[in-house]
């Protein structure tokens, strides 16, 4: 049985500046040193006979800082297509244009999924304004995967960095859309800590949500 790890974030794209939230994620999770880069990641995975998901975090809008390109996902899959699957990066609050992105980057680029962060995005999952985005996946049968519970983005900043994680309980959030999307495949990242609890009854109560379990 082939063992998937469901929840890997890219290094940065090869000529943006470093994330001013990299610092800070790495801090929180004690990490020392450079972190790989697509080809030692690749090895990694190669060495462990494992297939790795692919995903980057588009919060344009919230912080104003240039995403890794849907592209640039697509181009590590094509390099190494027998270790990893893509998922697009796509910012919520761009409307159409980003359905019109979760689009092409599935019919032209191969990607086969959609990740969200209600946390760096700033977005409650269940508001309207972003279900043509959720339609767009039933329409495509792609996964959804959105990040719940607490999140080390800011983490341990003044403030947390500005971010709430209100956004990211499961109640009534997900649940919302996972009941207004019954043909919608959601993917809850992370077990969901503090709201653990919820995050199993969602679960639980919809067929169409599953968990994945790294982080907390």
């Amino acid at each position: 049985m082939l063992a998937i790890d469901m929840h890997v974030h890219v290094p940065r794209e090869p000529g943006l500046e470093r994330s001013a939230m990299e610092q800070t994620l790495r801090d929180y999770f004690r990490l020392r040193g450079e972190p790989d880069d697509v080809e030692g990641m690749a090895r990694k995975y190669e060495e462990l006979d494992m297939v790795g998901v692919l995903v980057s975090i588009n919060s344009e809008t919230t912080t104003g800082e240039k995403p890794d390109s849907n592209d640039y996902i697509a181009d590590i899959v094509r390099s190494f297509p027998k270790r990893f699957i893509g998922f697009a990066a796509i910012d919520p609050w761009q409307g159409i244009s980003a359905v019109e992105e979760l689009e092409r980057s599935v019919k032209d680029l191969g990607l086969r999924g959609l990740k969200l962060h209600p946390v760096q995005q700033a977005f409650h999952p269940n508001d309207e304004q972003f279900y043509p985005l959720y339609q767009k996946c039933s329409d495509l049968k792609i996964p959804a995967l959105f990040h719940c519970g607490m999140a080390a983005s800011g983490a341990g900043t003044p403030g947390g960095g500005g971010l709430k994680l209100k956004y990211s309980a499961p109640i009534p959030g997900m649940d919302d859309v996972a009941a207004d999307f019954p043909d919608l495949k959601i993917i809850m990242a992370h077990p969901g800590w503090p709201w653990i609890d919820q995050q199993i009854a969602v679960a639980l109560h919809k067929p169409n949500v599953y968990l994945d379990l790294s982080g907390w």
